[in-house]
């Protein structure tokens, strides 16, 4: 169940079982949790959407250029019922000139900023101290945001020039193209394949993305006039493609595989089948198996984005999982300096424990790669 939970799957895994008619085959206890936690995220999916519906409606007071990413712009692609997904925060795509409006629209609304990296920004609103995973499916009015800033000069602000309006519950949001939401569910799946944990949800709502368009010939030429020339698209796409081809079984159309998966090097096709279901069905936090594979994509031209260095030995503390708030009474402190002295205990346990695996296997994997010579 804790597994369940962590990969994203509980509410799928509930779902396909009605569908298949077999709630009886689990125990009365089980299909009863499974049931409540549906229940208390189909109230949490509402309560976040009218966030996004009000943050919205300010950015478009406002004039802001801006598009949802990920969240309810999956649905009904990739993702079959919003109350099935596990959601954290809401993302969405900002041109660069309108980033500082939408920030203070954002802390108007009482959200905080808690950090910045590359063209993001992450903030939270109403935190709560000590919130265990029974609580991930719960309801606490408490939000997280995430900006992702798109530059004139780079190809996302094409992307917001072209945004569609799609009318949901009453709201018009913009949300990207078919083949924009595409491409970014493709490569935000392959950046989690590159960190340290990939909950399974990701690949199979990806997977249900590309069986969606599966016959659809005119959507892959597209796709792939899109991508042309963009070495890191192709390969990422590719890799994470022939990753759940792996695990889950043949389903890429001939025609997106011709570009993506058919190019994919021999050594990280290696990778996959040695790593690939421990990666995909993996228990949190992860492995630090990862960096053999970022070792390999940087032989094939694509830059990692820290160094192995720090990536094996941190030189910084975690980041404050919740910031001190404005007269804060001594419970709420005591718990959240509890909450931040777990989260440096399971980084420090997770940092040697998994360390030590990786020199194992890194050992291992040159004798394998060795042979491919």
């Amino acid at each position: 169940m804790r597994w369940l939970d962590l990969s994203g799957l509980a509410l799928y895994f509930l779902d396909r079982i009605v569908e298949l008619k077999l709630c009886n085959l689990l125990p009365t206890a089980v299909f009863t949790r499974l049931h409540l936690n549906l229940i208390d995220n189909t109230e949490r999916t509402r309560q976040m959407l009218l966030e996004s519906m009000h943050l919205q409606g300010d950015f478009q007071k406002a004039g802001i250029s801006y598009a949802v990413l990920k969240g309810i712009s999956l649905w009904p692609a990739a993702v079959p019922k919003p109350e099935l997904r596990s959601q954290f925060d809401l993302d969405f795509l900002v041109a660069e000139p309108d980033m500082a409006e939408a920030r203070g629209i954002l802390e108007r609304s009482g959200y905080r900023q808690y950090a910045v990296s590359g063209r993001s920004a992450e903030f939270k609103k109403n935190e709560r101290p000590g919130v265990s995973l029974k609580d991930i499916y719960r309801h606490f009015d408490s939000y997280g945001v995430e900006l992702h800033s798109a530059q004139r000069s780079a190809n996302a602000t094409m992307v917001l020039d072209r945004v569609q309006w799609r009318n949901v519950d009453g709201m018009a949001m913009p949300v990207l193209t078919p083949t924009d939401l595409f491409l970014g569910h493709g490569m935000h799946t392959f950046k989690h394949v590159c960190g340290e944990f990939s909950r399974a949800a990701q690949f199979v709502e990806f997977r249900r993305h590309v069986l969606r368009y599966r016959e659809d010939e005119r959507f892959w030429r597209e796709l792939q006039q899109m991508a042309e020339g963009g070495h890191r698209t192709s390969l990422g796409l590719g890799l994470v493609l022939y990753l759940i081809d792996n695990v889950m079984g043949e389903f890429v159309p001939e025609v997106l595989a011709s570009w993506t998966v058919d190019r994919v090097p021999e050594r990280l096709r290696l990778w996959v089948r040695t790593y690939g279901h421990r990666v995909m069905l993996g228990d949190h936090p992860g492995t630090k198996l990862y960096l053999i594979l970022q070792d390999e994509l940087e032989r094939c031209g694509v830059e990692g984005k820290r160094s192995m260095r720090s990536s094996l030995l941190p030189a910084q503390l975690p980041p404050p999982v919740i910031r001190p708030f404005a007269n804060e009474g001594l419970g709420t402190r005591i718990r959240r300096n509890l909450m931040q002295l777990a989260t440096i205990l399971e980084r420090a346990k997770f940092h040697v424990i998994e360390g030590i695996r990786y020199a194992v296997e890194a050992r291992r994997w040159r004798r394998l790669g060795g042979s491919l010579r």
